[in-house]
């Protein structure tokens, strides 16, 4: 069976990539579309999405995510001097704002874009807080916003609420 033997309680799902590349492992075994009802899910992680699964996976997320629900997501920095650390290994990150561009069309709203950890070394306090946009991660904050009706106006009577002349 692809379920796990007990469901978590209000936990969440953890899911990586299969080892085969096809498809999702980790507490439930399955492809895209996730297992999940469309506005299901009020808090999503996503941590260093690869470019080849990224727009299934983006369109995914906004479809389970609730109105009001939070995406966090973390990429490698591709424009940090850092990235000649993991660059060698195939690792080719999306770019933060075509993430944000393609949320945008989703319907999500970007909160903040921030960036940590170090500029080149390993330690990370080298450079102290300068040049934040250099910064080996990037974390971009995202909220689901659904469009709402405006509801009636209540009705007001209507007259002279003054006293009267007589």
């Amino acid at each position: 069976t692809w379920l796990p033997e007990e469901a978590p309680n209000g936990r969440g799902v953890r899911l990586h990539r299969a080892a085969d590349g096809r498809g999702w492992g980790g507490d439930v075994c399955c492809a895209l579309p996730l297992p999940l009802p469309s506005e299901a899910v009020n808090a999503i992680v996503l941590q260093h999405v690869a470019t080849l699964e990224l727009e299934p996976l983006l369109s995914e997320v906004a479809r389970v995510l609730m109105p009001g629900g939070r995406l966090w997501m973390t990429l490698l920095n591709r424009y940090s001097p850092y990235r000649a650390r993991w660059q060698w290994q195939g690792a080719r990150p999306p770019s933060a704002t075509h993430c944000q561009l393609r949320l945008q069309r989703e319907g999500l709203r970007v909160r903040s874009i921030r960036h940590f950890g170090p500029l080149w070394s390993e330690s990370g306090r080298a450079g102290g807080k300068a040049l934040p946009g250099l910064r080996a991660v990037c974390v971009l904050e995202f909220e689901k916003r659904a469009a709402a009706f405006i509801g009636p106006e209540p009705v007001r009577p209507v007259g002279w609420r003054g006293p009267l002349a007589t």
